[in-house]
């Protein structure tokens, strides 16, 4: 109950005060879980659906509505969002900073929008990076195995005079490929080259500064079906390979006015060229302010300001491509949250509101209302109302997709053709939360959380008069499909965890999630497609358990098992995933582990990409030695 989070307010308080359903991944649980990645972390998460479609590529979202690009989750490190307007999600494959240097991971699941903005809908992922203070001296980590072909992480940190401190690593990994769905060679193999830095100094006593920024280069396996024209039909996949790189700089000044007042101004440059099939290079600017001050007694005051510039060139191909191929865009938003302490102590009511204006839907407010009851500092009972929204990508406005299908009778050429709409709305929804936190024992504690959402104006794709195309020749005929929100339903769920100290060298955390939608058309949609798809892609149950066990000489087991139910459109058998470590503290410097994951199968599928983008493959069975050293 005593934990810092800062992900909901931003601003610091403890989780007994905070009025959102969050779960707090800590320094300790990323050293135990084994996972090689932050997608494998978040499958800890109760209300977090992870799933990996093949080898580089994951499906991850909060609360349903699972997709590659899952819309309506918004992920940031350090607070700077990596969320990429040009699909609408996140690229989970250059996620890939190294896990030691990862200091928690707060994850709200439900709206966060009145202080992040849109997209923030279903949920919000902070991953919070250690100060360079925490890492001075040397790491070194190899690791290997059936999977991991391969891969080591170098790193050193020091001071900089008496009023700054440093950290410079380097990271790269091999990866061998996973078995496609007939159970041959995938094609999805893949590596990755990483370098970063991290600077923070103490300018004076009131002023700190930090600085940092990475560079990666990656090449990714994949096997993607070709079409040499529009009017041939779309050849057997082959194999190919996709050139990754990018960077960021980022910079954060924090200034203290007095012990009631502070403020951040945080500045960052993110740049990216993915050489897949849209061939799309992005820049994007942001500036973010906010001000934290106590005003009276009973009032704690959140507010800022905040601009962004993106800037996007592809170059597309048959299959897809933007129309204008380069988009640019300014997004200025601005918040205001005061925190209300009604009974000192005891009760709090949050109210604020987000207003952001893009050039798309233009100006879109984001209003909460939370309050917290906390009956001691055991208990904790809260509840919320928020209003959320999704704002189009790129792609919803300016895609066209060409898909070859079967000629007609009479020999004509058709292609299925997919097309933006400028004049797509936002995708809204309306949260009702309830939630309860407690500390029941001294070694056992649960937090529960329910809600209802009500989604409006959801995306679907309506078929449109078909028309002859006379170019590119021979003449043909299209089968146009456009955006349309005609789309709306409501989704009702629990998540509930637990974490129980058995005893002094035993801790066990069970959690549990449940989730029903139910989408609806509108009279006017003849989409065939959507309603299944949003409802059917996340699984009703999930459940985990994961075990802690201290072993004499320094050894410790970690375990985790954990429960999908089937997925119904695209048709997935549920599955059960067994990972465990085994580690040996050999020195205070030096440490072993073994890493078993996905033992109770030789594979297994995950989920299915129905946008066609990557080929499914299967979740192959894996184990890996890695000893670290620190000195």
């Amino acid at each position: 109950m005593g934990i810092k989070v800062t992900s909901v307010s931003k601003k610091e308080q403890t989780l007994s005060r905070t009025p959102a359903a969050i779960f707090v991944i800590s320094a300790e649980d990323i050293r135990r879980s084994g996972a090689r990645n932050v997608p494998d972390l978040l499958r800890m998460v109760p209300g977090m659906d992870v799933a990996q479609i093949d080898a580089n590529t994951w499906a991850i979202s909060a609360r349903g509505l699972n997709g590659r690009f899952s819309n309506k989750l918004l992920v940031l490190i350090d607070g700077r969002t990596v969320y990429i307007p040009t699909f609408g999600g996140v690229f989970w494959d250059v996620l890939n900073l190294p896990l030691e240097d990862i200091e928690r991971i707060e994850v709200i699941r439900g709206p966060g929008g009145s202080v992040w903005g849109t997209n923030a809908v279903n949920g919000v992922i902070n991953i919070l990076t250690k100060k360079a203070s925490q890492t001075h001296g040397g790491l070194v980590d190899a690791e290997g195995g059936n999977i991991d072909q391969g891969a080591g992480t170098a790193q050193y940190g020091g001071s900089l005079g008496k009023n700054a401190d440093y950290r410079l690593y380097s990271k790269y990994f091999n990866e061998d490929h996973f078995p496609n769905l007939t159970g041959q060679n995938g094609g999805d193999g893949w590596n990755l080259l990483q370098g970063g830095f991290r600077v923070d100094a103490t300018l004076s006593s009131r002023d700190t500064l930090m600085v940092q920024g990475s560079l990666y280069a990656s090449r990714e396996g994949q096997i993607t079906p070709v079409a040499s024209s529009l009017t041939e039909p779309l050849q057997p996949a082959v194999f190919g390979e996709t050139d990754l790189t990018g960077s960021f700089v980022q910079s954060a000044w924090n200034h203290t006015y007095s012990t009631r007042s502070d403020s951040t101004l945080q500045l960052s440059i993110d740049h990216y060229e993915r050489d897949d099939a849209l061939r799309e290079a992005r820049t994007t600017y942001d500036l973010d302010f906010q001000h934290h001050f106590a005003w009276t007694k009973r009032h704690d005051i959140v507010w800022g300001f905040g601009y962004r510039y993106s800037d996007s060139q592809s170059n597309g191909n048959l299959q897809i491509s933007l129309n204008p191929p380069n988009l640019s865009f300014n997004l200025f938003s601005a918040f205001l949250q005061d925190e209300i302490a009604l009974v000192p102590d005891r009760l709090y009511l949050t109210v604020g509101a987000k207003l952001e204006h893009n050039p798309y839907t233009g100006l879109d407010p984001l209003p909460t209302a939370r309050v917290a009851w906390a009956a001691n500092e055991r208990h904790t009972l809260w509840a919320a109302v928020s209003r959320a929204d999704r704002t189009p990508a790129s792609i919803d406005i300016a895609q066209v997709t060409n898909i070859p299908v079967a000629p007609e009778p009479n020999g004509t050429p058709v292609v299925l053709r997919i097309e933006g709409n400028p004049n797509v709305e936002n995708e809204t929804l309306l949260a009702y939360e309830l939630g309860y936190r407690a500390a029941v024992l001294d070694r056992l504690s649960f937090d529960f959380a329910a809600y209802y959402d009500s989604y409006s104006t959801q995306k679907t794709t309506e078929p449109a008069a078909p028309f002859l195309e006379l170019t590119p020749a021979p003449p043909h005929l299209v089968l146009p499909f456009i955006l349309e929100n005609l789309m709306h339903g409501e989704a009702h769920g629990l998540e509930v965890s637990a974490n129980w100290k058995v005893n002094r060298w035993w801790t066990l955390s069970p959690a549990y999630a449940f989730e029903t939608l139910h989408m609806h058309l509108k009279p006017a949609s003849h989409d065939t497609t959507s309603v299944a798809q949003a409802q059917g892609s996340s699984p009703p149950h999930w459940a985990n358990l994961r075990s802690h066990l201290e072993l004499p000489h320094r050894f410790a087991w970690d375990a985790c098992a954990g429960f999908v139910s089937r997925l119904a459109d695209p048709n997935v058998a549920s599955y059960t995933r067994l990972d465990t470590q085994l580690s040996w503290r050999w020195t205070e410097r030096t440490s072993f582990s073994l890493v078993g994951q996905n033992l109770l199968r030789d594979h297994h599928l995950e989920f299915v990409d129905l946008i066609g983008s990557v080929d499914s493959s299967q979740i192959k069975r894996s184990a890996y030695a890695k000893v670290t050293w620190r000195f």
